[in-house]
């Protein structure tokens, strides 16, 4: 039986609502930034939906070549963007690597709905022949690993994870695993999302999955009593991910042990999650197992916090069961209280979330949230927390029933 070989993050690149680049992202973390405001790629008058999280000031040809830009949609921009700071800040050098060793595990949940938008009405008002060439590699979900990976050499098992909401979470801990396993010396994984388009909206709306709000600061408030929905964001969150002594051989900075991974399906509906929360609980539990550490020793969650109805009580549920009575003792906030839900990207950005607040020990406050209700009833954050964190559990579930869980924890030495 093979050895698991250990796993460790050296890079971290972030595309986000409020802040592009890890430094803007982090600091307005801990400033407790939101980036709610009214829609403006599109006017959004007469949608149910008028907020969203979108990136601000993002310009493309500062991360990448204007030709290549053209070529890509912003899912994919954001993608390759995130990853560039992620391989810089590992300080990874590709000349340096044999580069069928390094992956690139990069998903979307969606892809382009601005290409199908664009390229359905050519079809509608001009007929097929005038459908763009591009259309379909533009559209897809999987151009964002592969932009990421023809920007920067990738020669190695390349994914595009898509499990929703998941997407994320899942990138990255299939990222671990083929790492684990001797597949791979490194990988670049994460998630990205830019769905903030008119079909995106009144899809999601239609769901009554959205917020209807129109207070930026009451729009996106999960575990809160007068939670009415999300707030859907865009961005990108990419880390470089490395077996420990290909990291330590180069001397690489270590951010944070990735110690385990759990997953399960509710095989319950195609859009709530199952009310008991046992599948949550399962990946919960499955990632702690997998990581050595016991429920006990835990102390931070950084749940999947929606802020609808359903997910945040059942997600509770899901937490209470894993856990028992520890429970109580579990500080638990959600960051899409500041950058709204980034489906695929969602568990991604989180998941950077934990690796700092592990670094650091810092757990961020649930912004917006005021009173809890009902079963609702654990430490939610409501102010934020300089303690010792030794370990992060992130959660993502994604429509289908998937859930999926991430262990990250300091460093050994």
């Amino acid at each position: 039986m093979n050895r698991k070989r250990r796993v460790v993050v050296t890079g971290l690149g972030a595309v986000t609502p409020i802040g592009i680049g890890m430094e803007a992202f982090w600091n307005g973390i801990r400033a407790e930034k939101t980036g709610f405001a009214p829609i403006t790629g599109f006017d959004a008058a007469d949608y149910k939906c008028k907020l969203a999280a979108e990136v601000k000031d993002f310009k493309a040809e500062n991360y990448m070549d204007k030709k290549a830009a053209r070529r890509m949609e912003s899912f994919c921009q954001y993608a390759v963007a995130a990853a560039g700071e992620a391989i810089r800040d590992a300080a990874l050098d590709m000349e340096a690597e044999d580069p069928y060793r390094v992956g690139c595990f990069v998903g979307s949940g969606v892809g382009s709905l601005q290409a199908v938008e664009r390229e359905h009405a050519k079809l509608l008002e001009k007929g097929p022949s005038r459908v763009g060439p591009l259309f379909v590699p533009m559209m897809i979900s999987n151009m964002a690993a592969g932009n990421v990976s023809i920007a920067y050499g990738l020669k190695g098992k390349s994914l595009n994870v898509v499990t929703a909401c998941a997407t994320g979470t899942n990138s990255i801990g299939e990222a671990f695993r083929s790492i684990q396993y001797g597949e791979l010396d490194a990988c670049v994984a994460g998630g990205t999302e830019g769905a903030v388009t008119p079909l995106g909206i009144a899809g999601f709306a239609a769901l009554t999955a959205l917020s209807g709000s129109t207070d930026p600061e009451r729009c996106s408030i999960p575990f809160d009593k007068d939670r009415s929905g999300f707030v859907m964001g865009e961005g990108a969150g990419i880390v470089v991910l490395e077996e420990l002594e290909h990291a330590r051989k180069r001397g690489a900075r270590i951010y944070a042990e990735v110690l385990g991974y759990g997953c399960s399906s509710d095989a319950y509906h195609i859009t709530s999650p199952a009310e008991d929360g046992a599948g949550a609980a399962r990946a919960m539990l499955s990632a702690l197992e997998d990581g050595s550490v016991k429920p006990e020793e835990l102390t931070y969650i950084n749940a999947h916090g929606t802020g609808t109805h359903h997910n945040d009580l059942f997600e509770t549920r899901a937490i209470k069961l894993a856990f028992g009575e520890h429970a109580g003792k579990l500080r638990v906030n959600s960051t899409k209280s500041m950058v709204g839900h980034l489906l695929g990207a969602a568990g991604a950005v989180e998941f950077i979330v934990c690796v700092k607040s592990v670094q650091e020990d810092f757990i961020h406050r649930t912004v917006g949230l005021r009173e809890t209700e009902g079963e609702m009833n654990l430490d939610y954050c409501m102010e934020s927390h300089e303690e010792a964190v030794p370990f992060a559990l992130s959660n993502s579930l994604g429509f289908g029933g998937h859930n999926a869980s991430i262990l990250v924890g300091k460093p050994e030495d």
